[in-house]
């Protein structure tokens, strides 16, 4: 048994973690960030003592320079220190954009003595970072403060608000350990390892083989089966630091308050997507096995025609149908049932949907959350999916996205 406590802030939860962020000059005009007090453009997470790390990247094939010097430390690595930008995504930049990165790293003050430290970037690809305004702009970071806002916000490229987490998890024994995030996302989401980054700080006495097993098992549960818009990024991240201070862990507690951490801000990159108005949870049961429930459910949240119809509060249940069956798994019209929340939109004895029906399904797609259900009664497989809708803002910010 445990107890869980939701704590106010983030990061600076967690004992023995500093965090903060500064504006070095890439992001020229916070005003126009989308939120009214952003400021920063380079955040950084620091331990006082050094941290076993665990990381999922995206699973697009151009890595960025950040993922790719990562995976250049030796296996097993730990590391106390982890500078973060956004504006740049340092992708598609070659070994220059590695090259970068250890020169910038190599700016930070000798006193901080930091071992193997960990950079990652969001932002727009292509373009390499620009040392001389991290030069001086490092200077501006104070790498004693403890201020997961200033963090939180400073890793924002299109979203809207900050996204940030924190609990505290007691014990039975009365011992206790904390786990803390921040996260931004709000396009180029995909269930591909869906631009996200996910920061994740505990002083849990967590082995490493299980920060290994439960990120990948919470990275299912949540980033993975999320779609904006059904892109995958070059530089998607979720890295979890365990500086283990607490001397306090339970396997069972961790992994669901781990899982609930995710999800939740899984949930607020749904909820920001890029001019979404409604998140919806596309739910498979009844596929032939698990796997061909993804396959559908991943085919409903990435689908552009169904995002469309869900901004229209359009309940043509037509552009599921097709979809599930586009999607190449074993289905049957006749077996086939769907539902809006509760109320079953088509099945073999209702393929017309009467007006009645038809108004009750309105009533439910204005709503800012409901659950798409679709029973195939095939098998057994379940699976669900999570998407939101596609609005006009959507194609305004992604047009006007370098400008």
């Amino acid at each position: 048994m445990y107890n869980t406590s939701v704590l106010k802030k983030g990061l600076e939860n967690v004992p023995g973690f500093y965090c903060g962020a500064a504006n070095i000059g890439m992001r020229t005009n916070p005003a126009n960030s989308g939120i009214a007090d952003i400021e920063g453009d380079v955040a950084f997470i620091r331990s006082d003592t050094l941290c076993d790390v665990s990381a999922i990247f995206t699973t697009n094939r151009f890595q960025a320079a950040p993922i790719k010097h990562f995976l250049s430390y030796p296996k097993g690595f730990q590391t106390d220190f982890l500078l973060v930008n956004a504006k740049n995504a340092n992708a598609m930049t070659g070994k220059k954009g590695i090259e970068d990165i250890d020169a910038i790293l190599g700016m930070l003050p000798k006193e901080l003595e930091v071992t193997h430290p960990i950079m990652s970037s969001t932002g727009v690809i292509g373009y390499r970072l620009p040392l001389e305004k991290f030069r001086q702009g490092l200077k501006k970071l104070d790498f004693h403060s403890r201020d997961s806002d200033a963090a939180a916000k400073a890793i924002m490229t299109t979203d809207t608000f900050k996204k940030e987490l924190a609990y505290r998890v007691t014990l039975e024994d009365g011992s206790s350990f904390h786990i803390a995030a921040i996260a931004k996302g709000a396009g180029m989401i995909n269930p591909a390892m869906a631009t996200m980054l996910c920061f994740i700080v505990t002083d849990a006495d967590i082995p490493k083989s299980d920060m290994d097993e439960l990120l990948k098992e919470g990275t299912e549960q949540s980033f993975n089966r999320i779609s904006v818009d059904g892109d995958t990024s070059t530089n998607d991240t979720a890295m979890l630091l365990a500086n283990k201070k607490s001397a306090a862990y339970d396997k069972t507690a961790f992994s669901q308050v781990l899982n609930k951490i995710m999800f939740e801000l899984a949930m607020m990159i749904l909820k920001d997507g890029e001019g979404s108005t409604k998140v919806v949870a596309f739910e498979v049961k009844g596929a032939k096995d698990n796997e061909e429930a993804r396959i559908a459910a991943t085919a409903l949240s990435n689908s552009l025609l169904v995002k469309t119809a869900l901004f229209g509060e359009d309940p043509n249940w037509g552009r599921i149908a097709s979809t599930i069956g586009a999607s190449g798994i074993a289905c049957d019209d006749e077996t086939l049932v769907i539902y809006y929340d509760d109320l079953p939109i088509y099945s073999n004895e209702h393929r017309e949907l009467d007006k009645a029906r038809e108004e009750v399904a309105y009533r439910i797609m204005k709503q800012e959350h409901f659950t798409i259900t679709c029973e195939l009664g095939i098998g057994d497989g379940t699976y669900t999916a999570y998407g939101c809708d596609l609005s006009y803002e959507y194609v305004k910010i992604n047009a006007e996205y370098r400008t």
